[in-house]
């Protein structure tokens, strides 16, 4: 247990003599959170809209300014030809165009069907329907208020029939924000590359300084080593994760809603997961830059994307959802977003940390297994 500690204690000091290892455990987490948090938003704001107004009325100019006040829209360009609408959207200036024909005031106060063209550029598919709900949402409430004001001038009252009216009641998010929901997965993404890219990077590192066959002629173990390289790495993603906990907390305003202690328990069992990853990688590795190419191409990006970090799942086809089910982030990211984002707890979400727990010792024990042989 001696030669353990001391061990861990030469891998702290040799930490400590290298700058830039602290940068990348005490700054990089941080300024990757605010970067990523910042840009992981699907929030649809300020949709670039172009008119083409036609009619030139008073109910024509209500009905824009219903669109720009309802702080979705925000006018691009009037425009007075189809020409100019087309040039808009091919240079990617707006978004959203809208024709309101030349009766179209006139239709309306005929009573007779008011037609209105609405063109997206629908290059995005998720913006471009994003911003036709809320247009249709827009131009229903419009048309709803025209005909209320039409009953009122003419004097006639108006009985409503019955109708189903939900009580909408949004849960865990009530301001809809996309950062919410990112924010949280980010921290187990960031805790992910602390401690799988370190690990295999540190390794690989004392095979092109020569210091690992210096190791292998001492009386250490080879367990003894697989310890002493592991366990700073896992008190270097605690440190990790707290930094980012605190982070989000103070930058973005997420608070941890549920058990914070089952939070860094599920953090461990993750971490076996990502050592074990990582000490896999050093051992088919010979130098950092071909380290730093696996961990990222053939470990970090099929983590990432078979998560559900920025893609659903279930949305996916069949066989990549059950491959799903072999990536550790996947159960940590389930996790992390309960725990912060609903209060949920051990209870409500031990199925995911036994997952964790059986594959972290899994993928722990047959690296080290690997690593072992390659110091025999």
């Amino acid at each position: 247990m001696k030669s353990i500690l001391n061990f861990i204690k030469k891998e702290f000091l040799q930490f400590k003599r290298d700058p830039k290892m602290f940068g990348i455990i005490l700054i990089a987490p941080v300024v990757q959170l605010i970067f990523l948090g910042y840009a992981a938003n699907l929030d649809i704001e300020n949709i670039r809209l172009v008119v083409y107004d036609q009619d030139k009325t008073s109910t024509s100019r209500k009905l824009v300014n219903d669109l720009t006040s309802s702080g979705y829209f925000v006018i691009q360009e009037y425009v007075n030809d189809y020409k100019s609408v087309i040039k808009q959207l091919d240079y990617n200036k707006a978004i959203v165009a809208i024709v309101i024909p030349n009766d179209f005031e006139k239709n309306l106060n005929r009573k007779q069907t008011a037609k209105l063209q609405a063109i997206f550029d629908a290059a995005d598919g998720n913006t471009a329907s994003i911003a036709a709900g809320y247009l249709q949402q827009i131009i229903l409430q419009f048309a709803r208020n025209i005909s209320f004001e039409m009953m009122q001038r003419t004097g006639k009252i108006f009985v409503p029939i019955g109708n189903i009216t939900p009580e909408i009641r949004i849960w865990y998010n009530p301001t809809l924000k996309t950062r919410n929901y990112m924010v949280p997965g980010i921290v187990g993404l960031l805790l992910s590359i602390v401690t799988l890219l370190l690990t295999s990077l540190a390794v690989v590192k004392e095979k092109e300084i020569g210091t690992m066959e210096q190791l292998i002629v001492t009386p250490l173990k080879p367990y003894q080593i697989i310890i002493g390289k592991l366990v700073p790495f896992i008190l270097l993603g605690f440190v990790s994760i707290t930094i980012v906990l605190t982070a989000m907390r103070v930058i973005f305003n997420i608070p941890v809603k549920g058990d914070i202690f089952f939070l860094f328990l599920s953090a461990f069992l993750y971490i076996l997961s990502t050592l074990g990853l990582g000490l896999f990688v050093s051992t088919i590795s010979k130098t950092q830059q071909q380290a730093m190419m696996i961990a990222v191409f053939a470990v970090m990006m099929p983590m990432v994307f078979l998560s559900g970090f920025a893609f659903p799942i279930e949305n996916m086809p069949r066989i990549i959802q059950y491959i799903s089910y072999i990536i550790p982030l996947k159960y940590f990211i389930n996790i992390i977003r309960g725990v912060i984002s609903k209060g949920l707890g051990f209870y409500d979400l031990w199925v995911n940390d036994l997952v964790l727990l059986v594959m972290g010792i899994f993928i722990l024990v047959l690296s080290s297994l690997r690593f072992q042989r390659r110091l025999d």
